[in-house]
């Protein structure tokens, strides 16, 4: 399933809203999850992300993550996505 771009300003604008309003980040991925069926959606903290985000916003990191193999992996092409993970910035 590749993620179109309309698909990503979606999971952006919940993820969004949800941090903005001051939920955790388990809310935010549930959010995002019901308002996205079929939507692989796992939530973590932005420091234990070894690589580059696909895209950066004021309170969290989106990845884009290939799960077509044995493992996922992380992507940086919406067309071979099957799932994103949102990643809470730390608390400064």
């Amino acid at each position: 399933m590749a993620l179109s771009s309309e698909r990503i300003e979606e999971v952006v604008a919940i993820a969004s809203r949800g941090f903005a309003a001051g939920q955790p980040v388990k809310a935010v991925v549930q959010a995002v999850k019901e308002a996205s069926p079929g939507l692989t959606v796992t939530g973590t903290f932005a420091s234990i992300m070894a690589e580059d985000p696909y895209r950066e916003e004021a309170r969290f990191d989106l990845f884009l993550v290939d799960g077509s193999g044995h493992c996922w992996t992380i992507t940086e092409k919406p067309e071979s996505a099957t799932g994103v993970v949102i990643a809470e910035h730390d608390e400064e």
